[in-house]
């Protein structure tokens, strides 16, 4: 982009020179023709050892040329403020606002640009007050919210687990059939196999357990929370979190809720899935964004593979989603799954009113 930008500012000067030379030559017909000026003495005449031609050729070709590039160069760097603003917004920093730029066209679109980004701020701090009345009701219903979260843990306990443990029965019953005739090896593999089938199921098991934790944060600010969450993990799991958290500003209580179930729900994938020894959870805020990030050192995958579209994946992306997030899924075959969230701050969240309330 940065290099068709770029062209505008040499096509400008392209199109100066172009008509600079076009305007030149009738009114040097008209100059010879006018003073009856020979034509050979033009080009055979010199002036301080320079010829003549060259000098007017000077005089016709810089003009165009300073010219040209002057208004490209203007040109390109109002262009150049649009595109920036769209690349902010791309990300998430809708709290960005184009200069002004002029009262041509190029200033007027960089005007609805603004309008556009102050009305998806609304938007999204709407959304941020709605997630925070969601995590309100969801605290008033909190028994009946963990009743139906047991009830959903048990269906996929019943689904994950139980066919693994049922297998690893079957399998231990042909190990014994086979201990008296078949040959030493055999068992082996067999008992092999028995325990690589336990130890998914258990990984499988840890994982489910973990959405056993409340569905809010219970009090509890959103560092103390993740702290508490990644200590446990850190203490049951057999793999090193290493944490990065700085200090960020006051969020709504939807907000931190939903950043503490994305949490969540990515290390349970890291624990399903990764095989990964090593994950690097950092959060902190920059440029008026809370950002999160989980990178792990596992096995990665195809992007386009039909892991990026499971249910843990869904239900990251619709919460990042109710709060006005950018959620980002990177990864690569043996090069480890880089998790990234960014979520706009709104420092005044406004309320909705009703419409007959706005009229009077």
């Amino acid at each position: 982009m940065s290099r068709k930008l770029t062209n505008i500012q040499w096509r400008a000067t392209r199109f100066t020179l172009g008509v600079s030379l076009l305007a030149a030559l009738p009114a040097l017909t008209l100059l010879v023709v006018y003073f009856q000026i020979d034509v050979v003495q033009i080009f055979t005449e010199v002036w301080f050892d320079i010829p003549v031609i060259l000098i007017l050729l000077a005089l016709i070709v810089l003009p165009g040329i300073v010219s040209g590039f002057s208004f490209g160069n203007g040109l390109k760097q109002r262009l150049e403020e649009l595109v920036e603003a769209t690349l902010r917004y791309e990300n998430g920093q809708f709290a960005h606002r184009v200069p002004p730029l002029g009262d041509d066209e190029i200033g007027l679109a960089g005007d609805r640009l603004n309008e556009m980004a102050q009305r998806v701020e609304k938007q999204v701090a709407s959304l941020q007050r709605l997630s925070t009345e969601k995590a309100e009701m969801q605290d008033q219903l909190k028994k009946s919210v963990i009743l139906e979260e047991r009830q959903r843990l048990a269906r996929e306990l019943h689904d994950a687990v139980s066919q693994q443990l049922f297998a690893i029965s079957m399998m231990s019953s042909a190990v014994q059939e086979n201990l008296n005739h078949t040959e030493e090896n055999k068992i082996h593999k067999q008992i092999a196999m028995i325990e690589k089938m336990a130890g998914h199921a258990q990984k499988e098991m840890r994982a489910l357990l973990l959405h056993l934790r409340p569905a809010t944060l219970e009090g509890k600010g959103l560092i103390e929370g993740l702290e508490e969450l990644l200590q446990e993990f850190q203490a049951k799991q057999p793999i090193d979190i290493r944490t990065e958290i700085t200090e960020i500003p006051p969020l709504p209580k939807g907000v931190e809720d939903h950043l503490f179930r994305i949490v969540q729900e990515g290390l349970s994938n890291v624990l399903r899935h990764s095989q990964a020894s090593s994950v690097t959870v950092r959060l902190g805020a920059t440029d008026k964004q809370v950002f999160l990030r989980m990178i792990d050192n596992g096995v990665g995958f195809q992007m386009n593979a039909h892991k990026t579209s499971s249910y843990g994946m869904q239900m990251m992306q619709e919460r990042a989603a109710e709060v006005g997030g950018v959620l980002d899924l990177i990864s690569a075959p043996g090069k480890g799954t880089q998790l990234s969230l960014k979520v706009p701050i709104i420092e005044k969240v406004p309320r909705l009113e009703p419409e007959g309330e706005r009229e009077r």
